[in-house]
């Protein structure tokens, strides 16, 4: 047995159990048990629009009923091209209702990202906000299998509409398209037969970025839905009465589980603001005051350099999470100082359902003396995490590998992709692609990607250290690191900055700073100023536009 199978990080426990038995057999029953228990509670806020649980549940019959009588048959795919609004929670519930699977799409994803997504997917039914449908869906839906395709506008749902995001917003009709909101008050009072899903069942396709290769569609089951979703209500140990605010976008794993899937199993409101704009979810926070979110560091960071930002936004809060790109022990320290609240490090992948370790509840994430990376945090109940070599032979704890996951939040395979399912995802465990070690009390640690690491003469760097190292001068306010091409180095080290609202300072000054911090064959040669980093939707950086 290997010293991971042992579980050394059950110790940091508390009074969390070791293993989680599956409380509803499919995320449907899920939502329904939170509407038994309340009602007339409030499922989704949306500025001034309140949408209830019995609410949700009646437009979510209608719609299902709409689609089966449109040819919608179980097993088949719709596709959502939402931002974040209440019509994304309505047609994931229909979809299910219906026997069907959800597809999450980025919004900003364009003609060649869509055409190839609804393809892919094989998706029958696209809903899609009306000004995405003008600009790119209705040249890529004719040559695509979509039969019904469903349009709604981001001013539904609310009256109060804020000009910073809604400026110049209209409604728009388009030949042969159905407006939503018409098709769902048509079908009003109808319910769809009964459907049976089991835990196996597929109940999302989420599409990886894409960064080696073409998107793939990792296969989320019900059962990875229903047991991802109590991990992080049960790990931050809430429950009725509090509120979660959706900062990541719903498309992407962390909004899909630790957003509306956290607002079905606590019971508890998902609060949405429409998109990412850092003084409108500033204008939320105080409004409706939730208790609980999940955001990449990227979009906290923003938030705290707002002008408008004080402590105040953050008072009602009684969890803060942080997944889906980095987080230095510096950004960690300047949130403290930001809000007064931890952030819990939490680390997972779309092939994983989001959670794979999180740090302990009201517990510090450790800092490893040697790389000065920051934890980010233990694996989750019921959940084994190793450190493996390139043979797939567990190393010893403290050593460098590729980090692996096994438990009841790994995807089922990719869809349509027998053999990258055989090779990422070998007798069920995911192969993370992500470099890191574990620590003897079962502290998790990355390192980095495996395709980022720099060979600078020979040596490895890992772009991380070296951007912690960034972090910590004052000036910077995010770094990117990556290798180019050097005639006598092979490679050497790059790096992208940018700076603090205000503050001053010179590549020739980062590069010193770096120097006196690190060996030699790692600080960065070179140094890029720029206004912004180029980052996906969700907040992670995109080295490979930097390296291009």
């Amino acid at each position: 047995m290997s010293v991971y199978d042992e579980r050394p990080w059950l110790g940091l426990y508390g009074d969390m159990p070791a293993d989680l038995e599956l409380e509803h057999p499919n995320a449907l029953e899920m939502f329904r048990a939170g509407l038994a228990a309340d009602p007339d509670g409030v499922a989704v806020r949306y500025f001034d629009g309140v949408l209830t649980r019995t609410e949700l549940d009646a437009q979510s019959d209608a719609l299902a009923s709409a689609l089966l009588a449109h040819g919608f048959a179980p097993g088949d795919r719709l596709a959502v091209y939402l931002q974040n609004v209440p019509q994304f929670v309505v047609c994931m519930l229909a979809t299910w209702k219906a026997g069907g699977v959800l597809v999450s799409i980025n919004p900003m994803s364009r003609s060649r990202e869509l055409t190839y997504l609804l393809a892919d997917s094989g998706a029958t039914v696209l809903v899609a906000l009306e000004s995405l449908y003008d600009e790119v869906g209705r040249d890529v839906v004719p040559g695509s299998d979509v039969r019904l395709v469903l349009t709604t506008s981001e001013l539904e749902y609310q009256t109060r509409h804020d000009e910073r995001l809604f400026a110049g917003s209209s409604r728009q009709r388009h030949d042969g398209t159905t407006d939503l909101v018409e098709l769902i008050e048509q079908h009003r009072g109808e319910s769809p037969p009964p459907v049976e899903l089991g835990a196996d069942d597929l109940a999302f396709l989420t599409y990886t970025s894409g960064t080696t290769g073409v998107p793939k569609g990792a296969m989320n089951t019900h059962r990875n839905v229903v047991f991802t979703s109590r991990v992080y209500r049960d790990w931050a140990r809430f429950g009725p009465g509090g509120s979660v605010f959706g900062i990541a976008p719903l498309f992407h794993i962390t909004g899909l589980i630790g957003h509306i899937g956290v607002s079905f199993a606590a019971p508890i409101p998902l609060v949405l603001a429409y998109r990412f704009e850092p003084d409108v979810v500033l204008d939320a926070l105080v409004e409706h005051r939730p208790t609980y979110t999940i955001g990449a560091i990227t979009a906290f960071n923003a938030l705290f350099n707002s002008p408008r930002f004080t402590r105040d936004h953050f008072s009602s809060f009684t969890a803060t999470f942080s997944g889906g790109a980095a987080i230095s022990p510096t950004s960690e320290k300047a949130f403290f100082e930001a809000t007064g609240l931890q952030v819990h490090n939490a680390y997972g992948l779309t092939e994983t359902t989001s959670p794979m370790t999180l740090t302990p509840f009201g517990t510090p994430s450790p800092v490893d003396p040697t790389s000065g990376a920051l934890s980010v945090g233990v694996p989750v109940p019921s959940t084994i995490v190793r450190i493996q070599d390139d043979l797939g032979q567990d190393v010893p704890i403290g050593d460098v590998g590729e980090i692996v996951a096994d438990g009841p939040q790994v995807v089922a395979g990719y869809w349509g992709k027998p053999k990258e399912t055989a090779a990422n995802l070998p007798g069920g465990a995911l192969k993370s692609g992500d470099v890191g070690f574990m620590n003897r009390d079962g502290f998790v640690f990355i390192v980095d990607r495996k395709k980022d690491m720099i060979n600078a003469s020979g040596y490895k760097v890992w772009p991380r250290e070296v951007e912690d190292v960034l972090a910590e001068h004052a000036a910077v306010r995010e770094s990117a690191v990556v290798g180019v091409p050097d005639e006598k180095r092979g490679e050497t080290v790059k790096a992208f900055v940018s700076l603090k609202a205000g503050a001053e300072t010179t590549p020739e000054e980062l590069i010193a700073h770096c120097k006196e911090r690190m060996a030699a064959y790692k600080y960065p040669r070179q140094v890029v100023i720029i206004d912004e980093l180029p980052k996906t939707v969700t907040g992670k950086i995109l080295r490979r536009e930097l390296r291009s």
